[in-house]
Parts: structure tokens; sequence; C-alpha cells
């Protein structure tokens, strides 16, 4: 059996940077209006995590607000992504259908396993039709815990999976692949750190190089 393929979704798949500023700028403008939040939108230090799991986002973002506020925050913030997303804001990153479709045409399985909820991730899959070659898309909410390596852990044991490759662009993707026995691929896009690709077993500046190195190893 081929490698199966796990893909990180946020700044590896689906550039996220396209509607992040606009959603995290209307989601607090709503904090604004409830004179919840004053200053500017903290978008830097959301960048800075971006990768974590929302609800450590939310105690980062808002550290002096209750729990109830952030699960309140973190609906309206989904609801934004998708609305930007929806609107054509957001995109793909260059060449990640020409990959999915190599992969698929050579029978390599496909998964996502994502930080993100279920109903964004869902979304984009339907937005870009990537079920097309993505066989199950897997959110952190699936499982108990908040860790990568616990989420692609269910994917492998889902799929009885004896090799596989986890490609993303976070150390928590990288950690997760090595607690798992599998490859992992960093993605040097736009929230990558170079301190933390450098966890990665291979790091590729395009996903096309993806192509280009299992031609190399196969």
């Amino acid at each position: 059996m081929k490698a199966a393929m796990i893909f990180d979704m946020d700044g590896t798949l689906f550039q996220t940077d396209r509607i992040l500023e606009a959603s995290l700028h209307d989601t607090f403008q709503i904090l604004r209006d409830e004179e919840m939040w004053e200053g500017d939108t903290p978008l830097e230090t959301y960048r800075g995590i971006m990768g974590v799991p929302l609800t450590e986002a939310w105690r980062t973002l808002l550290p002096i607000h209750p729990t109830y506020v952030h699960e309140r925050v973190n609906e309206e913030f989904q609801d934004k992504l998708i609305e930007n997303l929806l609107g054509g804001m957001g995109a793909l990153y260059p060449h990640a259908e020409d990959l999915l479709s190599y992969l698929c045409k050579r029978g390599f399985p496909i998964f996502v396993a994502s930080n993100g909820y279920p109903r964004y991730l869902q979304t984009i899959v339907e937005y870009y039709a990537l079920d097309r070659w993505i066989s199950s898309c897997y959110s952190i909410v699936d499982i108990d815990s908040e860790d990568k390596g616990e989420l692609i852990r269910r994917v492998k044991e889902d799929h009885h999976l004896s090799h596989g490759i986890v490609i993303g662009d976070r150390r928590s993707d990288f950690k997760g692949a090595e607690e798992n026995e599998f490859l992992s691929i960093g993605c040097a896009f736009d929230f990558s750190q170079e301190n933390e690709l450098h966890e990665a077993d291979v790091v590729v500046g395009d996903l096309i190089e993806i192509r280009d190195y299992l031609e190399k190893v196969k």
C-alpha cells in the first residue's frame, strides 16, 4: 500500500491569509460595538500563533475574557471566515489541485487533519470540490484533546495506515508525524516559521515539489 498523504489545511492547502485579516477585523469589530474590546485588532499576535487550536488562540487573544465569551467569539469568527471564503476572497495554494490530482491518480490515499472546525473545513472542501481527491477530513474537535499527534493517530487507526506522510506548515504537524512514525514535509508558506521548518524531514517552497520528491524516492 502506498503511503497515505495527510495534509494540514490552513497555510498548507488553503491560503487562509487571504481571508484571515478581514475575518478577524470583522470579529473584533463586533466586540468593539459591544464595548468588550478597545484598540486595534491583534492581527500580528494571531499570525504568530497561527496553527494552534482555536481555544488556545482565544485564550491568547482575549486573556481577560471568560470561556463563554471565547466560545461565542469563535462562532462569530467561524461565520466570518466562511462568509469571506464564499465571497471569493480565499484561494488554494498554487499547484494544490495539480498535486492532489497526481496523488489520486497514482493511488495515494489522501486525508486532511486540521485544527480548523468541521463547518469551516467542509465549506473549503465543497467550495473547491476537494472531495474529488480527499477521502476524509478530520477536525481537531473529533478528538478529546487538542493534540495534533492524536488527531493524526485517529486518521492512522481509522484507516489502518502503516505508512504516511504528513504535509503541514507548523511544528505541531511535524511533531505529530514523528509521534506516529510518519515522514513530515514542511511547507514554507505564509504562516510557517523557519525555526520550526527545521524539524520537518523535507521542506518545500511549492506544493508541486512534493510530486518531484515522490518521483525521486519511488
